[in-house]
Parts: structure tokens; C-alpha cells; sequence
């Protein structure tokens, strides 16, 4: 063989090394974004269900169980500018987060 061909077989053996590593180690932080991404989002929607003046939930408990009293502190909370500032926050949260989750299963897709 010549100089020229030992080169490029020296070479796609280096470059295939280099990428299998770069792939791994971006396959396993795209999981991490993944777990981070949904358990965020859960929590998040979670608090925002939570926030909802008169949301299904809170009739769905009342209709179930006639013995447990909910209490209406949020209506209070989110009729105030504040309420309204940090619910927009929370919605705004929950959508980059999803953003990032769908950027991360589209990179470990590709």
C-alpha cells in the first residue's frame, strides 16, 4: 500500500473512534434532558392545575368524597397581578420545557 491509502485508513479508524465517543456522550446527556424535561413538566403542571381558580379537579374531589371540604385560597391568589405575573411564568416553563424535550428526542432520533 502507499503513503496515501494507509492515511485515509488511519484516518476513517481515528474519525470512527471520535464519533461512536461524541455520539455516547451526547446520547446520555440527551437523556438526562429527557428525565429532567418530564419530571419538571409534571411538577410544573402539577402547580398549575393547582393554581386554576375553579379547575374539574376540585369539583371532581367534591363530587366524590361529599366529607371533604376544599378550600378556594387560590381564586384570591391568582385574580391579583401577581398571580396572574407568576401563573403566565408557569405556563411559559412548562413550554420550554417541552420545547426541550422534543429537541431532545429529535436529536436522539437523528
Amino acid at each position: 500500500k502507499d503513503v496515501r491509502s494507509r492515511f485515509w485508513v488511519t484516518y476513517d479508524k481515528v474519525a470512527k473512534e471520535h464519533d461512536d465517543e461524541f455520539l455516547e456522550r451526547n446520547n446520555s446527556d440527551m437523556d438526562i434532558v429527557l428525565i429532567f424535561s418530564g419530571l419538571f413538566s409534571a411538577i410544573n403542571t402539577a402547580f398549575i392545575i393547582a393554581m386554576q381558580p375553579d379547575s374539574a379537579t376540585t369539583v371532581f374531589i367534591q363530587s366524590t368524597s361529599p366529607n371533604i371540604t376544599v378550600s378556594s385560597s387560590t381564586e384570591s391568589d391568582t385574580k391579583s397581578p401577581n398571580g396572574t405575573w407568576f401563573q403566565g411564568l408557569a405556563y411559559v416553563a412548562l413550554s420550554f420545557s417541552l420545547l426541550a424535550a422534543f429537541g431532545a428526542v429529535l436529536g436522539k432520533q437523528w
